[in-house]
């Protein structure tokens, strides 16, 4: 089976390639708006190294996102604002070079696209000639229209990310839900423009579900939620939140599905008392 006729997703049509021991090639942007055709869902998880790429990869998740979340969950930054093109570069490549089925998002990062969209095509060009990324995902909703036709015009991917958009926390008044009431019409707007524009999917962000079930009936291209309710097409999240690595309070949005920090703490705990009272390395475990 070719790569361009792959049936990706979860419903019979990749059960029966499965079952023919047909192997999965890498997921393109096309595989997941039939995906959408078919009413088949798909999932996201942020990754920035090497060991994630692979286990999620494994897992089957069909998207991973280099997410601009590296600055906050990987530099210890309070905020995504502060890491650059040249932090997220070494990332995205690790990425790419240990998934070999998802397709590898990276994310722009504030400051490196909203310009121009010469700009942006700049940027990106640098993070897939750099780091082979698959595909760039910008912010912003109306005025990043030129920046989306400007880079799929170009031949470059683009998810775009409407609703709350979190490099623009500041001039939207810090974390709070987009699209209520009478702005509900322009999130409507804002991603068929983002369809019209080229854009191969489109990301939402802390928008009302019922907002969020109008888009993904009247755009043609994937939707994908978080913080948006269960009727998008994918659901994203950061994989530090969802696996229980990051502490502390978490956005309502976000499930849980492992404790991670309290595994890795309570061995790390294990393996200091084991050093401090001489029982490693022992006999079974030579130079």
């Amino acid at each position: 089976m070719s790569e361009e006729t792959a049936p990706y997703g979860t419903g019979p049509a990749k059960a029966a390639e499965q079952s023919k021991g047909q192997q999965i090639k890498r997921i393109r942007t096309h595989h997941l708006r039939e995906m959408k055709q078919r009413g088949e869902r798909f999932a996201m998880l942020t990754a920035y190294e090497q060991y994630a790429a692979q286990t999620f990869d494994e897992a089957g998740i069909e998207v991973l996102l280099v997410g601009d979340s590296a600055s906050n969950n990987v530099y210890g930054n309070e905020t995504s604002l502060p890491v650059t093109v040249d932090e997220l570069i070494p990332l995205v490549r690790a990425v790419t070079r240990s998934a070999h089925r998802a397709l590898v998002v990276a994310d722009l990062p504030f400051g490196s696209y909203q310009a121009s969209p010469e700009q942006a095509y700049l940027t990106s060009v640098r993070f897939m000639k750099e780091a082979n990324a698959h595909a760039v995902k910008l912010e912003g909703g109306l005025p990043m229209v030129p920046q989306v036709r400007k880079l799929t015009e170009g031949g470059i991917p683009v998810m775009a990310h409407i609703g709350f958009t979190p490099q623009s926390e500041h001039n939207l008044g810090g974390y709070r839900v987009q699209g209520r009431g009478d702005a509900a019409k322009l999130v409507v707007e804002e991603a068929q423009a983002m369809e019209e524009a080229g854009a191969f999917a489109v990301v939402m962000e802390m928008v009302p579900g019922e907002v969020a079930a109008e888009v993904t009936a009247n755009v043609g291209i994937p939707t994908i939620g978080i913080g948006a309710g269960n009727r998008c097409d994918g659901q994203v999240l950061v994989w530090q939140d969802a696996f229980g690595l990051r502490t502390g309070r978490m956005p309502r949005f976000v499930k849980q599905y492992a404790d991670l920090h309290g595994v890795l703490l309570q061995a790390a705990q294990e393996y200091a008392a084991d050093v401090r009272s001489g029982a490693f390395p022992a006999d079974e475990h030579p130079f």
